[in-house]
């Protein structure tokens, strides 16, 4: 198989697992905008493009698609995840596999109000969330939110900007200083988690593996343990019944009051992907079965509990000639 990694950045151990799985016949092409991303160490091959606001973007991607004979494609940032979305039928034209979204889904998951309020339109469990100040306030004055909230963006990723606020002076301060904030109820619940595969063939959710935050960082959990519940998989089947996904996502869960709240979703390999994988949670073998053409079977909760994963820093080092001389040409 030869699979794209757009916008690798620092995944290398990500890398590390699909070497693995796939062996060494197998082609690992990645891109990025900076020729000393990392995870650049581990392809076969290594792309410098531009940033992906650039008009040559995408058609510099199909290129390499060509060229490099891909079989599957994914992207490792939220930003260019509606990107590839939009382009499927392009893509899918060169015979590769899109692992995003479709349009729509993508574009949700990206705009955590407007997935906030598609999930509402569904009956979907999920957090308390208001687009403004003048929203909250008028919900606090009937009672219907306390003090303290959540803020963050409606857009982006890896918790930047995410903060608790504990009065309504600060709430309106903050959010008059930026209009992108959006104010969520505090929750107090398990913060929980769980890596899920759709297959692109069958477009159901195969594989779902889920876990209890111990630690976080900013960008996601660094130590986590494996758990197991039927009520959240099956809870996890009627969110993904809303929506149109493919491949690998990430799902962010509040556990509390007995229910299960859903708080985002991430359409890409997530961060903690590799505890799944470390326990035996092989997407990547999902992906070469898809590659194919063929359905996977169901292997949800197919794992053992109490696995846990802590994660580490490591690096990468090489003289600049080589890096440069590791970059292939267009």
């Amino acid at each position: 198989m030869h699979i794209l990694f757009c916008s690798v950045g620092r995944r290398c151990e990500l890398l590390k697992d699909f070497r693995k799985t796939l062996g060494r016949d197998a082609k690992i092409v990645v891109t990025d905008n900076s020729e000393v991303a990392p995870a650049m160490a581990f392809a076969n091959r290594a792309y410098q493009v531009p940033l992906i606001t650039d008009p040559g973007y995408i058609p510099m991607i199909l290129d390499i698609c060509k060229k490099e004979e891909i079989h599957a494609v994914t992207t490792l940032i939220d930003p260019e995840i509606a990107l590839l979305a939009e382009h499927r039928e392009e893509f899918e034209a060169l015979g590769v596999v899109v692992l995003a979204p479709y349009t729509e889904t993508a574009k949700l998951c990206f705009n955590k109000y407007e997935m906030y309020q598609f999930l509402i339109r569904h009956g979907i469990h999920t957090i308390k969330t208001y687009g403004t100040y003048e929203e909250f306030l008028t919900a606090y004055e009937k009672g219907e939110i306390l003090l303290p909230v959540f803020v963050k963006p409606r857009m982006g990723s890896g918790s930047v900007g995410a903060r608790k606020i504990e009065t309504l002076a600060l709430l309106k301060q903050v959010t008059d200083a930026d209009e992108s904030l959006m104010i969520q109820e505090l929750m107090t619940g398990e913060d929980l988690d769980a890596d899920v595969y759709v297959d692109t063939v069958s477009h159901k959710p195969v594989a779902i593996f889920s876990k209890r935050k111990l630690s976080t960082t900013i960008g996601g959990a660094n130590k986590t343990i494996s758990f197991k519940d039927e009520r959240l998989f099956d809870f996890v089947k009627e969110v993904l019944g809303t929506m149109e996904f493919n491949g690998p996502l990430d799902m962010d869960f509040f556990y509390q009051d007995g229910k299960y709240y859903l708080s985002e979703i991430n359409p890409r390999f997530g961060g903690a992907y590799l505890h799944a994988y470390g326990a035996g949670v092989d997407f990547i073998k999902l992906i070469q079965e898809n590659v194919k053409g063929n359905t996977n079977p169901e292997q949800i909760g197919d794992y053992e509990e109490d696995v846990v994963m802590m994660m580490y820093d490591s690096v990468v080092i090489r003289k600049k000639k080589e890096i440069e001389a590791a970059i292939v040409s267009l």
